[in-house]
């Protein structure tokens, strides 16, 4: 039995543009252009599973693609970054940059009081154990880091190269998936 994830980044937004950690903001005329040609171009497969990050972002993303009915997936949330929430890494690099130097450098650590980038690593890999138990394609609408996430899971690559990882907005990352074994294919532009 042959699983496949394909993974959706969300299209562009001002949050995305600006840095900021996600604030519940939508997706900019840009970025929604960009997903209606990109479904207009047939570029998203067909898949018998559709799953969406429970952001703004990911939902409108989704709704532009013309994928609907999709089951809205807590594990792919994004990285809770606690009361860093809304503001740029530059913002936050100003007021707390010890803190920001720890986060970016120990995974284990989650100075902003939300999750570390172990503790999402691990969430987040759980959704592949999940999507594991169904043979075919699922297609998830879902935020950059947690692309990011699972692509670091599907190598073993230690949680420091997490953001050593680069995910462009609207384009595809896939998943195969056999007897616990995960092949990537990365960053295939959708538009």
């Amino acid at each position: 039995m042959t699983t496949r994830v394909f993974l959706v980044s969300a299209a562009i937004g001002e949050a995305l543009r600006e840095a900021r950690f996600d604030d519940g903001s939508p997706l900019d005329a840009s970025g929604l252009r960009a997903a209606r040609t990109a479904a207009d171009a047939g570029a998203v497969p067909a898949s018998g599973r559709l799953s969406v990050s429970p952001t703004v972002r990911c939902r409108q993303t989704a709704a532009a693609l013309g994928l609907e009915g999709g089951a809205e997936a807590t594990e792919l949330a994004p990285l809770d970054v606690g009361r860093w929430r809304g503001a740029t890494l530059a913002e936050v690099s100003a007021k707390e940059p010890e803190a920001v130097a720890r986060w970016l450098g120990d995974p284990t650590s989650a100075p902003h009081d939300g999750e570390s980038v172990r503790a999402f690593c691990d969430r987040v890999a759980g959704y592949l154990d999940l999507a594991a138990e169904h043979d075919g394609r699922t297609v998830a609408v879902v935020e950059p880091e947690v692309v990011r996430a699972l692509v670091v899971r599907v190598l073993g690559a230690p949680e420091s190269a997490f953001w050593r990882v680069d995910v462009p907005p609207l384009t595809a990352t896939e998943l195969s998936g056999r007897a616990g074994r995960w092949n990537l294919r990365a960053g295939r532009p959708l538009a």
